[in-house]
């Protein structure tokens, strides 16, 4: 599948230029030549391919976790035993360490910056009886976002959809989101990876996805394995909110499912450096909105420089830690050198 869409792409673009106006890609056994519908029908298919991540030149560039020069940024979020987001802290409350040794702290911040988002919402059928909820999260997340965020929103379906580009006018983009109708398959690992391609257009400091789902992918054409080494490597935290209503009398085979798509939604958050939650009520909903509103403008910044020159493109484990009792810290668990 992945290799004709390569061959369709590349020989469209090859037409427009006229490097192969007699078809070098034969894949096929297909030419195109020119009659008064081919330009309408190219344009179409070149926005189909530009929505749907269609190909592994698509593959977001290697991210190398923001670091300048042999400075190492590291966004992290700390929070108390009920979850709340802890303030106040200040560089010598933590410890940073690289390939397990200790790193001076030179550079740390914890103002509230603006933020890149994009929201990721799953409107598959799997979630015809849940779909109020995320819309709930969605909205309640919008109303606690800083004046200065942008946000993008793509939807989750047979196919992944992106309806709006990157806009601060988060009024329009709530009426988009309340519109939608639960219909289709699951292509989840396919919008998300969709989604981390399109952050290259963002414009603020912190960049995140939030993904709204219950986790089941029954349509994607990428695995979770090429996702999570895309999401590693991007210079974006994932918040992942299960939307779950679990109704009693549930196959085996099911629950099962269900729990692979839990797994999936902790490990996006727990290798990027977000936060995973959990909404089944209303109440749920908004108060995991508000968390994740925090979380993301009460992140600390640490910095730290690479004391001797690493190979290029070697994967470094990162560890943080901090020293206020009964807390948990989260952050992203490694980086790749330059």
């Amino acid at each position: 599948m992945k290799s004709h869409r390569l061959t369709l792409q590349v020989s469209v673009y090859d037409f427009f230029i006229g490097v192969a106006p007699h078809c070098r890609y034969r894949r096929a056994h297909t030419c195109m030549s020119y009659h008064p519908g081919t330009h309408r029908f190219l344009s179409l298919l070149l926005f189909l391919l530009s929505v749907y991540p269609s190909t592994a030149q698509d593959k977001p560039r290697p991210a190398t976790f923001r670091t300048d020069s042999q400075m190492v940024l590291v966004p992290v979020t700390v929070t108390d035993h009920k979850g709340k987001t802890v303030n106040g802290l200040r560089a010598e409350n933590f410890t940073i360490l690289d390939d397990r040794m200790p790193q001076r702290i030179v550079s740390f911040s914890s103002e509230d910056a603006p933020c890149s988002v994009g929201l990721i919402l799953d409107v598959s059928g799997s979630m015809r009886d849940t779909l109020y909820a995320a819309k709930e999260v969605a909205r309640a997340f919008l109303a606690e976002s800083n004046p200065e965020d942008e946000f993008f929103l793509m939807t989750v379906s047979t196919r992944p959809e992106a309806i709006s580009g990157f806009t601060t006018d988060t009024a329009t983009l709530l009426n988009s989101v309340q519109r939608i109708r639960p219909d289709g398959d699951t292509a989840l690992i396919d919008t998300v990876y969709a989604g981390l391609h399109r952050m290259h257009a963002a414009k603020r400091p912190r960049r995140a996805l939030l993904v709204l789902s219950d986790g089941m992918d029954n349509h994607s054409r990428y695995s979770k394995g090429e996702l999570m080494s895309v999401a590693v490597e991007a210079d974006v935290q994932i918040y992942t909110i299960l939307i779950d209503n679990t109704p009693a009398g549930k196959k085996p085979i099911e629950l099962m499912e269900e729990r692979r798509g839990r797994i999936l939604l902790e490990d996006l958050a727990e290798k990027t450096g977000g936060l995973h939650f959990r909404a089944v009520s209303m109440t749920d909903a908004n108060q995991v909105a508000a968390k994740v509103a925090r979380a993301l403008r009460n992140e600390y910044v640490i910095g730290f420089q690479i004391q001797t020159p690493a190979e290029s493109g070697k994967w470094h484990r990162i560890r943080v830690k901090a020293d206020v009792p009964d807390t948990s810290v989260y952050a992203r668990n490694g980086y790749y050198s330059r």
